[in-house]
């Protein structure tokens, strides 16, 4: 494994971590400082998302592109793999796993910070017919600005418009937009208001999938030469940081 691809592996580890540490942080705390009201927690917690994903792609951002998400990740290695351009298939399968991994630890950890049990599991059952249309119109939406931003030369707004797309669609849609399967299972070892019930997790992953097919279908017939800028999703970011990699590796990073 080279020195870059490494970090590219802890960017998508920490980034995930931090992220769903943020909204099962913010969701505890929501509860604790206004109990009762469901409203209230909901706009505490869906702007320190906002937030917090806004920061973690400008920190993350450069060194892995910051998708933190798994299906953004797939569609990224569909959109280029013909280009040479995008995640190339041997990193995709250690970006998932890290990407699923923090995800886990970042639940735990928010856990742990407000003095609850470390292992917990939700009992919190959300799906519903609506719930997973939800889902399939938020992650369509997520992976169109995305690739959108990426094709029209905008990449580096992505850390605030991806953030305030999120940040809607907490509000717009009845799922309150997870729109992510590694924040998805993340979001199970938490037993509070951010969390999702084991047997609720499958319905919301088979949505994400399915929205993100349709997101990416959209974004390809808008844009048909949308493969030459997949390097830039989420944001523009460079492996070649390292003197120790090779070509190989680093080749997928240069954009036609």
């Amino acid at each position: 494994m080279s020195v870059a691809y490494a970090r590219r592996l802890a960017a998508e580890f920490l980034g995930s971590l931090l992220l769903v540490c943020v909204v099962v942080g913010s969701g505890i705390a929501a509860e604790q400082l206004s109990p009762g009201n469901v409203g209230l927690q909901l706009l505490e917690n869906s702007m320190a998302t906002v937030f917090g994903l806004g920061v973690l792609i400008l920190v993350f951002g450069p060194v892995s592109g910051a998708h933190f998400n798994p299906v953004v990740s797939v569609a990224d290695w569909l959109l280029g793999r013909r280009r040479g351009t995008g995640v190339p298939g041997r990193e995709l399968t250690g970006y998932i796993p890290a990407q699923i991994a923090g995800a886990i630890v970042g639940a735990v950890l928010a856990n742990i910070m407000f003095d609850l049990p470390a292992g917990q599991i939700s009992t919190h059952d959300r799906i519903t017919s609506g719930h997973l249309v939800g889902e399939i119109v938020a992650t369509a939406g997520l992976l169109a600005v995305i690739f959108a931003l990426a094709r029209t030369g905008r990449a580096a707004l992505s850390a605030a418009a991806v953030g305030a797309y999120i940040g809607a669609a907490y509000w717009f849609t009845s799922s309150t937009s997870f729109a992510n399967p590694a924040v998805t299972i993340g979001r199970i070892f938490s037993d509070t208001f951010a969390g999702i019930a084991p047997a609720s997790a499958p319905g919301y992953i088979a949505a994400q999938i399915l929205g993100a097919a349709i997101g990416l279908a959209t974004i390809v017939w808008l844009y048909p030469d949308s493969a030459t800028t997949a390097d830039n999703v989420v944001v523009p970011h460079d492996g070649t940081s390292s003197a120790t990699d090779t070509p190989a590796l680093l080749d997928h990073r240069s954009t036609p």
